[in-house]
């Protein structure tokens, strides 16, 4: 008798996600609250497959809690850029503790790329676009790389752009769900006193988006939330959720 034939391996290519499952998606959780639609998609689809994306700030505490009261210990990732704002910092590590996430993973950008394109570390001042990529975009992409979606606090009504958005998105063949895409000021207020949940330091200071130091300003009466975010630039997106180029710009003389 001859061997047996052998099996050739295969190398699975194809995205664990196509823009028609966020469609699905989106039908299938349409109406239904945020916390249930996380507990459901938790406990079954995503299981295992799922980490939570924080910036830890101004209203981070509602979607992490919300985690918590789930899975204690789903993947958390934050992106240190190192041009965070201390009080984000001290915000993270007690949220951590308080609400007793075990598996926040920390990620910061990759020290050679930084050498050799922000040696200085001034490239906020002349290139956003590539600053973010360096310090945010590319670490994020690390980040995510063994999961197949992640979960983020966008809501609709913190800028024009976002007035739109979605609860599940296509992000190049992963999931991308934004449980609180529709939630207003007023809602994220009313859970943070029902569940007695402690504010970012900066956000009494009228910083009511917070990311980076040097490109967060405070935020003007009757101006969206995002406004003070890369103030003076054509920029209202770091670029995770629309991909910068990290151009060649040359630091100017």
């Amino acid at each position: 008798m001859g061997e047996p034939r052998r099996q050739v391996d295969v190398i699975d290519t194809l995205p664990a996600f196509t823009p028609a499952d966020a469609e699905a998606l989106e039908r299938r959780y349409a109406g239904v609250a945020a916390p249930a639609m996380l507990r459901d998609l938790l406990a079954g689809p995503l299981n295992g497959r799922v980490a939570a994306v924080s910036s830890f700030g101004a209203e981070s505490a509602v979607l992490l809690h919300m985690v918590a009261a789930i899975d204690p210990d789903l993947p958390v990732i934050f992106t240190n850029t190192q041009k965070m704002f201390g009080e984000t910092l001290a915000y993270r590590d007690m949220l951590v503790e308080r609400l007793g996430l075990t598996d926040l993973r920390v990620y910061r950008p990759d020290p050679r790329r930084i050498a050799d394109r922000d040696a200085a570390g001034t490239r906020w001042s002349y290139d956003p676009d590539g600053c973010c990529a360096l310090r945010k975009v590319e670490p994020l992409a690390r980040a995510l790389a063994p999961f197949d979606a992640w979960i983020s606090g966008r809501k609709g009504f913190q800028a024009g752009t976002r007035a739109a958005l979605p609860r599940f998105e296509d992000d190049a063949g992963r999931i991308k769900i934004n449980p609180l895409a529709d939630w207003s000021k007023a809602d994220l207020d009313a859970y943070f006193a029902y569940h007695d949940l402690p504010r970012h330091s900066l956000e009494a200071q009228g910083y009511l988006s917070i990311g980076c130091a040097p490109c967060t300003s405070k935020v003007r009466p009757g101006e969206d939330p995002r406004a003070g975010r890369w103030r003076g630039w054509d920029k209202v997106e770091c670029g995770i959720h629309v991909a910068p180029i990290v151009s060649d710009a040359p630091r100017p003389e």
